[in-house]
């Protein structure tokens, strides 16, 4: 089968089209023969050897995926061949099959075409853990959504209306802030041309901003922190910008507010029936039309370098696909 190797750290650009030995399904396991795969910032990490995660050489970025189960392994009960899937596979999807765990396997209704469903796994399932899980929303509070025209603020957007809660996105550009509204925000803010800290304190007014979704980190992250009314919450999700920010811990204790990490891969593997569960409820929730799933764009297979320095130069909004 033809896959994207990377046979040592490397840059992007030096990834290699080749081939590989077709995979066979061990227990537990499904072969999916791979129709649309999901790239997300940390591949660019993964392959530089800069994320937690390092897989074993040689290996293919992609951590999610959509297509058909085209054989199963022992114990497999639920799933069968010919269903159509999506799976979280940690890595590998950049190939033409794959061997998923059956457990983190999940079918997909007809009317959900494959890109979209390839793209809901990481970004929804961490933007409704970060919500659900970790912010105790109430209807009517103030979310601010850093990165909002990517993946993930795409998703919090999405998921924040769901949950009846005022939106308030920002991002780098104007043309990002208006595909920011067409998919719900309430409230626009360029922190391009416009200071984040003095922009959220007067959109959050004399109570403050109540929850802060924040994928960007570096200078973003303690302007933002610094707009939280009492009993604020910031939910660390990632550092997209590049640095990780050291926060002063004197404005948690003035503020009595939180700062609270999301890391979808732990919950993932400490509560895997809840993070399936999770999942399930969001590719219903694609197939109803209720979350866009947005695509940016595809790629082919030997276009994955393009692909990810769309992903770097932070041109995406939504997701960037692959088809295998």
């Amino acid at each position: 089968m033809k896959a994207i190797i990377c046979s040592q750290w490397c840059e992007p650009a030096d990834l290699v089209l080749g081939d590989l030995p077709d995979p066979v399904a061990g227990p537990g396991q499904v072969v999916i023969a791979i129709k649309a795969a999901a790239l997300n910032f940390f591949d660019i990490l993964m392959v530089q050897g800069k994320y937690q995660t390092k897989p074993p050489f040689p290996f293919s970025p992609a951590a999610e995926i959509a297509g058909v189960i085209e054989s199963v392994g022992e114990g497999v009960t639920d799933l069968k061949v010919g269903d159509r899937v999506v799976s979280s596979i940690g890595y590998n999807g950049a190939r033409e099959k794959v061997a998923a765990d059956a457990a983190l396997t999940v079918k997909i209704p007809d009317s959900l075409d494959y890109d979209r469903a390839a793209g809901v796994i990481l970004i929804y399932s961490t933007a409704l853990h970060a919500l659900e899980d970790r912010a105790d929303p109430k209807p009517g509070e103030t979310l601010v959504v850093l990165g909002a025209a990517g993946g993930t603020g795409l998703a919090a957007i999405e998921l924040g209306k769901l949950m009846g809660l005022r939106v308030v996105a920002c991002a780098s550009s104007d043309e990002k802030l208006q595909f920011c509204k067409q998919h719900g925000a309430d409230i626009l803010f360029n922190y391009a041309t416009n200071d984040l800290k003095e922009g959220l304190k007067k959109i959050g007014g004399t109570k403050g901003i109540d929850i802060v979704f924040d994928p960007v980190g570096g200078d973003f992250t303690e302007a933002a922190l610094r707009s939280l009314g009492w009993e604020g919450r910031l939910l660390v999700i990632g550092f997209a910008s590049g640095p990780i920010p050291r926060i002063p811990l004197n404005l948690a204790l003035l503020k009595s507010c939180d700062i609270r990490g999301v890391f979808w891969g732990g919950f993932n593997k400490a509560f895997p029936d809840k993070s399936r569960a999770n999942l399930e409820k969001i590719v219903q929730w694609a197939a109803d039309g209720k979350l866009s799933s947005h695509v940016h764009a595809t790629f082919p297979l030997a276009k994955t370098a393009e692909a990810m320095a769309v992903l770097s130069s932070r041109q995406a909004m939504g997701k960037v696909i692959l088809h295998p």
